[in-house]
């Protein structure tokens, strides 16, 4: 099984043909996917959207959006990126950092809060910069959310720091089951803005995700292993 990059009009021509073949498609708008079946239930291949683009069931057409705006939030623990695009355009952005790694264990406060519980003079600093971390964040998001209008929110939280963005004293602009919530489908080492921007230019491009083994005969070239084939399994919210 492998990812690779297809363009807009490569992926309506696949859509196309294997329509004609009558095999059912299931449509998962969270993930912005399609996945196609054929006669035995078994799966032929998937296609990832660009978060410029939807797919209309009706006419099994892909047509592209306008003028979007969408926020990409990238959080790990001790450094957070996150930026505002206006129709594809980086309007601001902000890179977070906060003192919440314990030197010597390699261990976030948060964690070792979980299983220490707190401690003295140093895991103190630590938590009030962890703390000060999520308001900083949140009243940056909050200023997005009042300025302009939001279509998409692009988000990969470590897991163990989903609930302390929530219930952050500044309160998130968003819940969890916000449609909006694109969860980013690639591993993030760090949350630099590095980081953002590559995963920027990856929101604009579609993927086709071969299922292999049942499809020898689908072409193999372009082999891109960018986006992550379980999908963003970190992120279990």
């Amino acid at each position: 099984m492998f990812w690779r990059k297809i363009n807009r009009n490569s992926a309506q021509k696949l859509i196309n043909t294997y329509q004609k073949n009558e095999f059912s498609l299931a449509l998962d708008k969270k993930k912005r996917t399609i996945t196609f079946y054929g006669s035995n239930d078994d799966k032929i291949f998937k296609i990832r959207f660009a978060i410029n683009v939807d797919f209309d069931q009706e006419s099994r057409k892909i047509v592209e959006l306008d003028f979007q705006n969408h926020i990409i939030l990238i959080i790990k623990s001790g450094i957070a990126s996150i930026a505002f695009f206006e129709n594809r355009q980086l309007i601001d952005h902000k890179v977070f950092r906060a003192y919440m790694v314990r030197k010597k264990q390699g261990k976030s406060q948060i964690k070792y809060l979980k299983t220490k519980g707190k401690s003295r003079a140093g895991s103190r600093v630590r938590l009030q910069e962890t703390i000060d971390f999520f308001e900083n964040i949140n009243q940056r998001l909050l200023g997005y959310f009042n300025e302009y209008r939001i279509d998409t929110i692009a988000f990969s939280c470590s897991q163990t720091l989903i609930p302390y963005f929530f219930q952050s004293k500044t309160l998130t602009p968003f819940d969890k089951k916000d449609d909006r919530i694109y969860k980013i489908p690639k591993h993030i080492d760090s949350g630099t803005h590095e980081n953002l921007m590559a995963v920027n230019s990856q929101l604009f491009e579609c993927y086709l995700y071969v299922y292999e083994e049942e499809n020898p005969d689908l072409n193999h070239s372009d082999q891109n292993d960018e986006f992550d084939p379980d999908e963003g399994k970190e992120e279990n919210w």
